[in-house]
């Protein structure tokens, strides 16, 4: 029985590692469009906003936490609220690059994820844009630290599993789409609502609040290079998917 237990692991283990360097027919250039028409009215309508909001703040708060290991943090945990606020603790100096690093990419974040799993897509890997998103969520899980964000994340990355698992190759490739889709397009709007906060005196400790005390520049002009990188990688991110209308 063991032995039997280890043969379905390595197979599967096969399967997700064929489907992730292997390629998938691309969808019709309709279907993209389509995909990315309904995707923007999730992120304009408040209604809709309000729930989707939250695969925001996971990747913000996921980029966040990636950073800090990156520039040699030490990661103390991620908290996720039901309000879509987080919080992501890490040990280390309480300046320099590491910490203005860390602060810089949770706005920036779900834009270059999302503009990394556009090109994939143009690449025709869809489902290795499930899959590690897979990953991605399965190592924050690891580190969160509330029972709100336990919940959501464990919800988001069981969704994306069962998509990528056991449904069929038009609806991997739609979801990818709309994954991906959803990062580019709802990036640049929180950082608008970031800077609406900052101008009533209700964001005093925010990301850009923080990066400029760390930093000669000014919020505001943090608050600027958000805004450019996350519609900067909207503009690319797009000019990928939708090529396909042009045969590209």
């Amino acid at each position: 029985m063991r032995q039997a237990g280890r043969v379905h692991l390595t197979d599967a283990l096969a399967r997700i590692g064929d489907e992730v360097v292997g390629t998938q027919p691309r969808p019709e250039p309709a279907t993209v469009l389509v995909v990315g028409l309904v995707v923007l009215a999730v992120v304009a309508l408040p209604a809709t906003w309000r729930v989707s909001r939250h695969v925001v703040t996971i990747a913000h708060e996921g980029a966040h936490g990636v950073a800090a290991l990156l520039s040699g943090r030490r990661l103390a945990g991620i908290r996720l609220h039901s309000d879509t606020s987080g919080l992501t603790l890490s040990r280390g100096r309480s300046a320099g690059p590491g910490m203005v690093a860390t602060a810089l990419a949770g706005y920036v974040g779900p834009s270059l994820l999302g503009l990394g799993a556009a090109y994939l897509l143009r690449e025709r890997h869809a489902l290795a844009v499930l899959w590690l998103a897979v990953v991605l969520l399965g190592l924050l899980l690891l580190q969160i630290r509330n029972f709100y964000g336990l919940y959501a994340v464990l919800v988001a990355g069981l969704g994306v599993f069962a998509v990528s698992w056991w449904g069929s190759e038009p609806v991997q490739s739609v979801a990818a789409y709309a994954g991906t889709w959803f990062l580019l397009l709802a990036a640049p709007r929180p950082v608008l609502e970031l800077q609406r906060q900052r101008r009533r005196g209700r964001a005093r400790d925010s990301d850009a609040d923080l990066l400029a005390r760390l930093t000669p520049l000014p919020g505001l002009a943090w608050v600027g290079l958000f805004l450019l990188v996350t519609v900067a990688a909207l503009g690319l991110g797009a000019s990928w998917l939708l090529g396909l209308l042009w045969g590209r």
